[in-house]
Parts: C-alpha cells; sequence; structure tokens
C-alpha cells in the first residue's frame, strides 16, 4: 500500500506542482484546456493508458474542451507520493498538446 503524505508536507508539496490544487484536504486538481474536443479526448485515452499499467486511477471529467482530473489513493485514505508522481507525469503528457 502506498504511504499517505504526512499532513505538514501535503500544501509544500502540492505547491511544488505546477498548478495542481489541494481539494477537501485529501484530492489534488487541475483543468486541462484544449483547442478541440478531439483532443481533450485523446489526451484522456492517454491518462487511461497510463492509469492502467500502474493500476492507479484518477477521477476524469470531460467537459467539452476542458478536462479536469482528480487525484487520491483510496487504499491510503489520501494524498500519496504516486498521486504525486502521477500529476507529473500528466502534466509531461499534456505538453505534448501545446
Amino acid at each position: 500500500m502506498e504511504k499517505r503524505i504526512p499532513v505538514e508536507e501535503k500544501q509544500s508539496r502540492v505547491d511544488e506542482l505546477n498548478g495542481w490544487k489541494l481539494e477537501d484536504d485529501k484530492f489534488i486538481v487541475k483543468r486541462y484546456r484544449f483547442k478541440e474536443f478531439l483532443t481533450g479526448i485523446d489526451f484522456v485515452n492517454k491518462i487511461a493508458s497510463y492509469s492502467e499499467e500502474i493500476q492507479h486511477h484518477p477521477f476524469i471529467s470531460i467537459d467539452y474542451k476542458m478536462v479536469t482530473l482528480k487525484l487520491t489513493s483510496w487504499n491510503a485514505k489520501g494524498l500519496t507520493y504516486l498521486d504525486l508522481e502521477c500529476a507529473d507525469h500528466y502534466d509531461e503528457l499534456y505538453q505534448e498538446y501545446k
């Protein structure tokens, strides 16, 4: 099981991420904007493939050209270092669309 990030270090770790926000003290959330709807869908498909590989799945919301990702680790009952690694990886994937 993944180790939960200690409370005293959680906000500083999230602040190190690019544009991710802490929500309800147990999720990190980020919105990604795309020029076209299908480009966002392609991004979501890449996220889904990666998530299956590592067996760690985000909440994904698609609102036309906006994709919102929300991460937490249910088994750890909060944020883990794996969530932070995933956030960084998703940001790297997004760079392919810029």
